[in-house]
């Protein structure tokens, strides 16, 4: 059953994020199934076109029940859109707010002559040309390929993706011409690499936590400003700019605390709706580090509008991440710009992170959200106390042993209460 079907040429255009000769003209095409969050997607879905260097000139919307299965909507509104696309005469692309199937973008490509991309395709292409670090240009090439590889069949527009524009970026742009067999390889390959890199990380976390350092996540939507905010406690020069996706490999800072304790904040990837699975499967190490983290702080756009619509996409991943569970500090930032009614009544610490409002109230909330945390001595231990040094096994952890003429040196994670036991033996 199809209504309520538009097409509305856009007005204007989008500032594009990457720079080209021209941008990418785009189509943007919606079926609307009935979901809650419909406008908010399409909306972000504007945002990441214009993040890949693309114009928008038209949006196609169709309400129906279903997706078609051979072409995704109907097909008098894919005749519509094909018609459309003729009399432009410079469409370069058709971007799907949905996943589309292998046979779903041939007959597209087929009805329209114009190269088609969906909403995975489209983020991976941004991945791409965000990625620094050999670690996240390893993450992309795998979300890529994996993606890519049930899409390999026929020599259609699919397959011809040495022209440049939105949706053929990155490094695994080239191998998408290959047989199945060699990007199979290629996969185990990068797999391989990456559980290296995991290990990596695993080891310095480790280290981190057996030298006592405290790390703190942040964590939230896309554009919420989690870089604006590291730089502006940490005095980091992390890219921070207004689009989607600024940051994709993790950085992380060491910052005081109010007492005169420290803590790591590590900047993450941001999140958004209808995140593909492709993109959490190859970024899980990154991820990690949220994981790991002893506390979130899990950051807002207080100025947007659909701030709460974010702030529950944000939570539901970090609970699917297994990271439901670990203490949060709430954040709204940019508050020093008007606040929708809506998200008054949150609980939450209100800031602007460009500005620098609110973040001695912040960093208080960090301080009281961190579990307590162990204490590194130094304890001198005479032999007549040993069974001190057992207390210490089994409550802490020993770092390192030194015996002497009148006894043992110990420096060792102990908690407060066995300090406090202690106090006498501690000589640093």
């Amino acid at each position: 059953m199809e209504n309520n079907s538009t097409i509305n040429p856009a007005v204007g255009s989008i500032d594009s994020g990457i720079s080209q000769e021209r941008p990418q003209r785009a189509v943007l095409v919606a079926p609307d199934l009935g979901e809650e969050d419909f406008e908010l997607s399409l909306a972000e879905l504007e945002e990441l076109t214009a993040t890949a260097g693309g114009e928008v000139v038209a949006v196609v919307t169709q309400r129906m029940e279903s997706p078609n299965p051979a072409t995704c909507i109907g097909s008098g509104r894919l005749e519509e859109l094909a018609q459309f696309c003729r009399d432009d005469g410079e469409v370069d692309v058709i971007i799907f707010d949905r996943e589309l199937s292998p046979v779903q973008i041939r007959n597209i490509e087929k009805a329209t002559d114009v190269r088609v991309i969906d909403r995975t395709m489209l983020i991976l292409d941004i991945f791409a040309g965000r990625a620094r670090s050999s670690e996240g240009k390893l993450q992309v090439e795998l979300a890529q390929l994996r993606y890519m590889l049930p899409r390999l069949t026929g020599k259609g527009i699919e397959m011809s993706r040495l022209g440049g524009g939105i949706g053929t970026r990155g490094p695994g742009e080239t191998k998408l011409e290959t047989d199945r067999r060699h990007i199979r390889r290629r996969i185990d390959a990068l797999k391989e690499k990456l559980e290296q890199v995991a290990v990596r990380r695993a080891q310095r976390r480790a280290r981190r936590k057996k030298t006592g350092v405290v790390t703190a996540a942040i964590v939230g939507y896309t554009n919420a400003g989690k870089s604006t905010l590291l730089n502006r406690l940490a005095g980091a020069d992390v890219l921070a700019e207004d689009m989607l996706f600024a940051t994709l490999d993790p950085t992380s800072r060491a910052i005081a605390l109010p007492s005169g304790g420290s803590v790591t904040l590590v900047d993450t990837v941001g999140f958004i709706r209808r995140l593909p699975h492709h993109l959490v499967e190859a970024f899980k190490s990154t991820l990690e580090e949220a994981l790991d983290a002893d506390v979130l702080i899990l950051l807002c756009d207080g100025s947007d509008p659909n701030c709460l619509s974010q702030l529950d996409v944000s939570e539901n991943l970090l609970r699917e991440l297994g990271a439901g569970d670990k203490p949060t500090v709430r954040v709204l930032n940019k508050c020093d710009r008007a606040m929708p009614e809506e998200i008054m009544g949150i609980k939450a610490v209100r800031i602007s992170a460009k500005h620098g409002d609110g973040i001695d109230s912040l960093l208080t909330a960090i301080e009281e959200a961190l579990p307590e945390q162990p204490m590194r001595v130094v304890l001198n231990i005479p032999f007549s106390a040993m069974g001190e040094l057992d207390m210490v096994r089994r409550s802490g952890e020993i770092l390192s042993e030194e015996y002497t003429p009148e006894g043992v040196v110990a420096e060792a994670l102990v908690d407060k209460a066995t300090a406090g036991r202690l106090r006498e033996r501690i000589v640093g």
